[in-house]
């Protein structure tokens, strides 16, 4: 007979249906994984043998084979552990064979027989869900787990597993819990002076469009940046449960806990390409990805290398990353909001002949030569910041702060969702095609400056979308239902590009 048990292989934000069936036979002992296993994989041999002998039982003398159908796909990580156990004690006659067949199990095991934490626990428990069985999975992801809706049973070992289907002691099923309160970032009342980079970062929030700040050391970008978090709305819980889903296939999902906080992943200039887009041996996801629906800060942006920043470029026009690899093909989701910082030039002081290098203005040509045309022109704004002078600084903190302009970026946003209910898109840096023609069309006057403006400054089809975007957005925060002259022209003053000498 053939115990069989399901567990699921995660390909991207998908969960495949698994099989894992277990046979004993008569022949040599021995034990067997088959069915396309990774290292983690083979090696759960001898997890599964210690956490048996853990519990007292030892492996019956026979030739056991377990296979991993289908047998073409292929299987990585350790949450087999588990699945695999299951249906070795299945095919002993220790677990009822009818029990498991209404749950998913997924799981790490110890050797000592305890059950440990794997990632991708969420997206296991939506696929058990959606197949109407119930999950087993480790004790500390049933607060995960238990988002999907589903029935979870979270167990923190193996024993406790057997006792609970056997109806001697049963487990207690876990709840979803609280979701966090988003932490607290600096505040815009620190950012003294500035208005024009602040009005930048107001309207970068309300539309969700990219930010490039240009400015010499100590101006206040990354403060600005790190302050645009408090700013931005929080997450709906649909779009929560998609951001928790690529923090569970990563790893990174705090003790099951889901917040409503938009994401801020602030990656070193060092990253590499397979850090920043996704891949690796398992096709991981990387930063874009983990900045889902959140801001993905990139500070000292020449500095990152150029093939690195280049591959961003598809991600932010698609709001998605194709990781290819020989042994797997896998997409994430990469909706962000670019919020990128510079300086002028490697010296950092272009505008000061006091402070500047001795290539000035040379180096600031090679410098921001670093950065592709085709990257800077899928950043809507474009914003100089100034240096902040000792007198600015004595100054009393700005009326308003972080409090006040959340409030005019949740209004405007209000204004997107209701506009676009019924479609795809989220904000006004989505809008393209006949929702731009639609909403996005500003009256004689305005038309007028963005053709004259657009074959001025030689603005590509790209960058003349953007600025209808911009512009949009410039008339959601003013409340204004048609797109005017003076917003047309505010949204073309933050297209400039950074000065190349």
């Amino acid at each position: 007979m053939v115990a069989v048990v399901a567990t699921v292989a995660y390909l991207g934000l998908e969960a495949r249906a698994v099989e894992v069936q277990c046979q004993l036979s008569s022949g040599l002992p021995s034990f067997r994984v088959v069915g396309l296993p990774d290292k983690a994989v083979g090696e759960s041999r001898e997890r599964v043998h210690s956490a048996l002998a853990a519990m007292g039982l030892s492996l019956p003398p026979k030739r056991i084979t377990v296979n991993l159908s289908p047998a073409d796909l292929p299987k990585e990580g350790s949450h087999y552990d588990l699945p695999i156990a299951l249906a070795l004690l299945g095919a002993m006659g220790v677990v009822d064979r009818e029990a498991l067949a209404e749950l998913v199990a997924v799981g790490e095991l110890a050797l000592d027989g305890r059950v440990i934490a794997s990632p991708g626990v969420l997206l296991a428990a939506l696929h058990a869900g959606a197949t109407d069985r119930g999950l087993i999975c480790p004790a500390a992801q049933g607060t995960e787990a238990s988002w999907a809706g589903t029935a979870v049973i979270a167990t923190p070992d193996l024993i406790a597993l057997l006792n609970h289907l056997k109806g001697t002691r049963v487990l207690p099923p876990p709840s979803p819990g609280e979701p966090d309160a988003p932490a607290r970032g600096p505040d815009l009342k620190q950012v003294k002076g500035q208005e024009t980079a602040r009005r930048a970062l107001e309207i970068a929030a309300a539309g969700g469009h990219n930010l490039l700040m240009v400015g010499p050391p100590g101006a206040g970008k990354s403060l600005m940046a790190a302050c645009l978090p408090g700013i931005l709305p929080p997450l709906t819980p649909g779009e929560a449960l998609e951001v928790s889903m690529v923090a569970s296939v990563a790893g990174t999902l705090d003790e099951g806990r889901i917040s409503r906080a938009r994401p801020f992943r602030s990656p070193h200039h060092s990253a590499s390409i397979a850090a920043l887009t996704g891949g690796g041996m398992k096709a991981r996801p990387g930063e874009v990805s983990l900045a889902h629906l959140g801001v993905l800060f990139l500070d000292e942006l020449p500095e990152f290398q150029r093939a690195a920043l280049d591959s961003l470029r598809q991600p932010l026009e698609t709001g998605e990353v194709t990781v290819a690899r020989a042994n797997a093909h896998v997409s994430y989701p990469a909706r962000v909001q670019l919020i990128a910082a510079m300086n002028p030039c490697r010296c950092g002081h272009l505008a000061d002949p006091a402070l500047a290098c001795s290539r000035a203005p040379r180096c600031a040509a090679d410098y921001q030569a670093k950065i592709s045309g085709p990257l800077l022109d899928r950043i809507d704004l474009h914003v100089e910041v100034d240096p902040v002078a000792a007198s600015d600084l004595a100054l009393p903190p700005p009326l308003e702060g972080s409090a006040e302009i959340a409030h005019r970026v949740a209004r405007a946003r209000a204004i997107q969702t209701t506009r676009l209910t019924g479609t795809a898109r989220r904000n006004n840096s989505e809008l393209d095609g006949d929702l731009l023609e639609t909403h996005a069309k500003p009256d004689a006057a305005g038309q007028d400056l963005l053709i004259r403006a657009a074959n001025a400054m030689k603005l590509t089809a790209r960058g003349y979308t953007r600025m209808l975007r911009v512009a949009r957005t410039i008339a959601d925060l003013a409340g204004a239902e048609t797109i005017s002259r003076t917003h047309i022209a505010e949204a073309l003053s933050y297209r400039r590009m950074p000065p190349r000498a």
